[in-house]
C-alpha cells in the first residue's frame, strides 16, 4: 500500500483506536489543518492523535516517542508528549502516536505582537533545550553541519527562488558568506529541536505558548536552533533574545545568521511552489519567509 492509497479519516481514526485504545475511541476527533509528514487528529480537548503519512520510515515518531518524555519535564514551555503508541497493522500499516495537544495557533497562522516577552521566552526555552546531549542523542545526516559543508543547499534554495522576490541577492550572499567564514562549535553536541520555523510553533495573546513537531530533533551546534531569533522574533527583538540567551558568542551568531537566511530562503521556496500548486507547497509560508529574510539581513 502506498502513502498515496492511505485515506487517513475521522472512521479510520477511531478504527484504530477501537481496535489498540478503546478506552479513548469515544472522544471527539477533529482533523488538524496543514502537516506533511505526518498528519495530526484532535482526540478531545487534551490528546492529539499524530499520524504517519508521507515519512518514509517510522524514525521520526519513535525518535519522540523516546526522547520528548525525557526532555519535556524541564522545558519551560508545553510540548506534545507521547502518551499512547499506536502499532501498524492491516488496517493501517504505519506508526501513530496519541499525544498531549499543545493549545494555541500556529504562528504560520498568527502573529508575535509582544515581541519583548516573546524573545524572552524563547531565550527562556532554548537555554533549558541546549544542554549537552547523551552519547545515544539522535545524530542528523542533513542537519547539524556548520554553514560552509550546507552551501549547495543554501544555492540551491537561493537559485529555486524568483530573483524580484529575493530582492538584494548580494547582500543574502554576504550573511551566508560570513556563516561559512565563522569558526567551527567547538562545544559538546547540544539538544536540539533542529526545526524551528512558523508552523512549529504555536502562540497565545501574541507570544510564544508552545513548540511542537520534534521529529528532527538531534545533538549538535546549537546555532541550528538559534536563528530563530529572526525566523521566528519580530523586528527588533533578536539583540533582545541573545541578550537573554546568553550564551551566544560571535561565532555561533553568525552562524546562526546565515542558518537563518537558509531556513528563510526554504520557507520562500514553500510558498513559491504553495503559490504554483506544487504538492507539499504552502502559501502562507512565502511572506514568513520574505518578513524572516528582511529580518535577516538587517541584522541584531
Amino acid at each position: 500500500m502506498t502513502d498515496t492509497e492511505i485515506e487517513i479519516t475521522a472512521d479510520l481514526v477511531r478504527d484504530l483506536l477501537q481496535e489498540q485504545h478503546p478506552d479513548l475511541a469515544g472522544l471527539a476527533i477533529r482533523e488538524v489543518a496543514g502537516g506533511w509528514g505526518n498528519q495530526m487528529w484532535r482526540l478531545g480537548d487534551e490528546l492529539a492523535v499524530r499520524m504517519q503519512r508521507m515519512d518514509p520510515t517510522p524514525e521520526l515518531q519513535l525518535k519522540e516517542r523516546r526522547w520528548l518524555p525525557v526532555l519535556a519535564p524541564r522545558l519551560p514551555l508545553p510540548v506534545p508528549t507521547p502518551v499512547r503508541f499506536g502499532e501498524p497493522s492491516e488496517r493501517f500499516p504505519k506508526h501513530w502516536t496519541v499525544m498531549t495537544w499543545v493549545p494555541g495557533e500556529p504562528l504560520d497562522h498568527g502573529s508575535i505582537s509582544c515581541g519583548t516577552h516573546a524573545a524572552d521566552t524563547l531565550a527562556s526555552f532554548l537555554r533549558a533545550l541546549h544542554v549537552e546531549a547523551p552519547a545515544e542523542a539522535p545524530a542528523s545526516s542533513d542537519l547539524g553541519a556548520h554553514p560552509k559543508r550546507c552551501t549547495g543547499g543554501f544555492e540551491q534554495f537561493l537559485q529555486a527562488i524568483d530573483p524580484d522576490t529575493v530582492g538584494d541577492v548580494r547582500a543574502v550572499w554576504a550573511v551566508w558568506a560570513d556563516a561559512v567564514a565563522a569558526p567551527e562549535w567547538e562545544g559538546p553536541p547540544m539538544w536540539l529541536h533542529g526545526d524551528l520555523h512558523p508552523a512549529n510553533v504555536v502562540v497565545s495573546d501574541g507570544t510564544l505558548s508552545g513548540v511542537v513537531d520534534f521529529g528532527a530533533l538531534f545533538a549538535g551546534d546549537p546555532a541550528w536552533d538559534l536563528g530563530a531569533a529572526w525566523v521566528l522574533l519580530p523586528a527588533g527583538a533578536a539583540a533582545r533574545f541573545f541578550d537573554a540567551y546568553a550564551h551566544a558568542d560571535e561565532a555561533t551568531i553568525r552562524r546562526a545568521r546565515g542558518l537563518a537566511a537558509m531556513k528563510s530562503l526554504f520557507l520562500m521556496l514553500m510558498g513559491q511552489n504553495g503559490d504554483r500548486g506544487l504538492p507539499g507547497g504552502k502559501p502562507n509560508w512565502g511572506p514568513a519567509g520574505r518578513a524572516a529574510l528582511d529580518r535577516v539581513l538587517k541584522g541584531l
